[in-house]
Formats: structure tokens, sequence, C-alpha cells
């Protein structure tokens, strides 16, 4: 007896193949039909989860039905991919005609019909397409988060950082120009935010400067997290995560990035990041408080626990396969304006004054203006200069990239010099 996990648009499900080694793949889809109520002709069967991307489930390869199983590479507890028509199951399900009722003790309240109560009832489906056409990162932002996950940290702890850059508004792509590490504890499962509203309020005056904005967060994700990575993107506690940022952030092209390790067969690594959006209905559910926010050890990470049931696939249940909530966004990079060369806040290794005498001995052959064109630089200046008056002008002449005055650039080589003469 094998137990194979048919994951659809509706959620996972589980059946159960009596005699696997005389089974094939007519086998699995006459039991999908029998227990999951989808004809075997609306059926798509396919190992690769793109399947279940609307943009791409075209180029996901279907399973041979007169293929053996014992050809596949499955075993007990697999996942495969089951593609039908969306409306197909919900009008199998649908009552013909939905029978009128009085509730007990209404004296003369409105009459409700099944559809009433159905209206009433929270669903959760896939969205199928993001508020965010793509997210840009600049190249040089991204290398320094990551490299310090991997060289310092070796992804064995959570590190999470806030993504500042720019919106389209015509294509509504965003463009990420810089990352803020705020003060923080990574463990295996969480990245614990201490959040301090001075220093977030330096971060938006510089970023206001500058021309941007808050735009998403990021953060990554350590290889030493519960088994069965492969089996889910996010957990539990990144979604409620995730969901928090996106609500507080009050933009519809607001962007999740996950960085993560992975490893090839062959013992090769590569960092890989991918790009989300957390549903409309996530925000709505988080706002609504249906989340439960606290875990266990024992909690399964590949679902979120809701406080009442909802309704997935047809089936009232409290638990939502966390994919319900990702919507998946296109990714790419590019050169933005400023530089990450700066030593970057709230690390092991903290930046100071003698790093800015250090940073402005290494640049001396850049315009000054350049030499200056880079947010954790400003953000230590911004720490002794007025972030009312030098701070909002020393953003504006690094955007528009014009000469910086002869005053500011004196207070600034001073400090450098005082701290280096210490």
């Amino acid at each position: 007896m094998m137990i194979l996990r048919i994951r659809s648009r509706d959620g996972l499900e589980r059946i159960t193949v009596p005699d696997p080694s005389s089974a094939t793949v007519a086998t699995i889809r006459s039991l999908i039909e029998s227990h999951l109520g989808v004809p075997t002709d609306a059926q798509t069967l396919s190992l690769d989860p793109s399947l279940l991307l609307q943009s791409k489930s075209s180029a996901a390869p279907a399973i041979d039905p007169s293929a053996p199983l014992s050809t596949l590479p499955v075993s007990h507890g697999s996942i495969l991919y089951l593609s039908y028509p969306s409306d197909l199951r919900r009008a199998a399900a649908a009552t013909p005609t939905p029978p009128l009722f009085t509730p007990a003790g209404s004296f003369g309240r409105k009459k409700m019909t099944i559809d009433d109560l159905i209206a009433r009832q929270v669903r959760v489906a896939r969205q199928e397409s993001p508020h965010c056409s793509t997210a840009s990162f600049d190249r040089d932002a991204a290398n320094a988060f990551q490299l310090y996950a991997a060289d310092t940290l070796a992804f064995s702890v959570k590190r999470a950082g806030f993504l500042y850059g720019r919106v389209d508004e015509e294509d509504h792509s965003v463009a990420v120009d810089f990352i803020y590490e705020p003060p923080q504890q990574g463990s295996e499962d969480v990245a614990a935010l201490f959040r301090n509203p001075d220093e977030e309020t330096l971060v938006e005056v510089i970023a206001a400067s500058l021309g941007m904005r808050r735009v998403g967060f990021i953060f990554t994700q350590a290889v030493g997290r519960k088994a069965g990575t492969a089996e889910y993107t996010m957990s539990g506690r990144e979604v409620l995560q995730a969901v928090e940022m996106q609500a507080e952030g009050g933009i519809s092209e607001w962007v999740t990035a996950v960085v993560k390790l992975e490893v090839a067969e062959d013992g090769a690594s590569d960092v890989h990041f991918e790009a989300f959006q957390m549903s409309d209905m996530c925000v709505r559910l988080f706002k609504e408080e249906w989340f439960v926010t606290e875990f266990g050890e024992d909690d399964d990470p590949r679902v979120s626990r809701m406080k009442k049931d909802v309704v997935v696939g047809g089936k009232d249940m409290k638990e939502v396969d966390n994919d319900f909530f990702l919507v998946p966004v296109k990714i790419s990079d590019h050169q933005g304006p400023l530089s990450s060369s700066f030593p970057i806040e709230n690390r092991i290794i903290t930046a100071s004054p003698k790093a800015l005498k250090t940073h402005l001995d290494h640049t001396k052959h850049l315009p000054f203006v350049k030499r200056i064109s880079d947010f954790h630089l400003l953000f230590l200046l911004a720490r002794y200069l007025d972030v009312n008056a030098d701070i909002p002008a020393l953003g504006e002449c690094v955007q528009k990239q014009l000469p910086i005055p002869d005053g500011y650039q004196f207070l600034i080589e001073s400090l450098a010099a005082a701290a280096a003469a210490d």
C-alpha cells in the first residue's frame, strides 16, 4: 500500500494506492476520480509544481497515463500535481435548488437561503495575479544581503530587512535600491525584529530625500529549519510575519522576498531569490484577526492555523496550506543609483565614524557625491547631522547627483578625521 499526496489549486489531499507494484498512472487517475470527484478526462497530472501556476502550466510536462507507477520517481508520501477546470468541483458540489428555512425562534426575521449562508462564509482560493508586475533588485544591495547570510551567518539563522526603492505607477513594478536591516535576533525559525521608531524615522527621512519609499520585506530561510523544506515555500510563522509587514506597508505593490540556500545532489550550493505577494484574502484574514498567532514545536510548518473554519476546496477547515496565500512575482535585477559598500547597520560588526574615514580614503578617485551615494553611509551621518535640514539636503544632492556644497564636504571629512584620530 502507498499513500500519495495530490496537490491542486484546491489544496493538498491524499489517495491510497492498494497495490503500487502493478499500478499505472491510469490507476491513479481512476482513484482521483472516485475519491476526489475529478473525472479522468478533466485531469492533468504532473511531477512539476509549475503545473499549478497559471503563467507556466502549459510548460509543465504531463505524466503518460499508461506509464507504470514503478517507473516514476515517487514513493510513499510523494506529491503529484493535479490540474483541472477551476469550476469543476464547485459545480459538482452545488445544490440545484437551495431550500428556504426559518431559524428556530426567528419570529419574523428574514428567511435565509443556502446561498445567503454561503455568502457569509470565508472562502480561501488561489489568487492568480499579483498587484506587482515585477520586482527588480539592485545587484549590490541584494549581494550585500545574501553575502552576510552566507559568509557570516552560514544560513544557520534567519535574517530580515525592509526593502526601499521606487514604484512605477504605470506598470506597477517595484525597483528595490537599498535594504535596511533593523535590530534583530535570528534563530532557525524566527527573525525577531526589535523595531526602533527613532531609527526607522531616520531611515524614512533618508529614503524620502532620495525619492524612495518602503516597498517590501525580505528574509532568509535557515538551512536547519524543519524537515520537509522541499514541500513548502513559507512556514506558518513566515506567512504571518510577511502578511503583517504587507498590511503595514500600505501599498498594493508591496513585495516579500525569500532568500534561501539550495544544495544540489552533487553538493554544489547556490543562493536563490524568490518574490511573492501575500494574497488579498491573506491580508483580509490577518486584519480581521483570523490567524492563530501562537506556534508550538509540533505544528505543521506547511499550514497556517485559523481561529474559525474557512472554506478551502469546498471543505470547512481551520488549517490552510500556505501556498494558497502566496502570489508569485516576477523577479529581475538592475544597477541602481546607490552603492552598498559601506558597513551595514545592526550587524555583528557595526558601522562607525572610523569606517567613514576608511571609506572616503578608498573612494578618493570619485566625485564627492559618488563617495557618499550609499544609504548605509547616509544612515551613519544621520546620527551626527541635523536630520531635518542636513540629511534632506545631502539626500537631494545624491538623488540628483549634484555637487556636495563645500560646507557639508568639510563637515563630513572633519567627522571622519576626528574619528580616525581617536
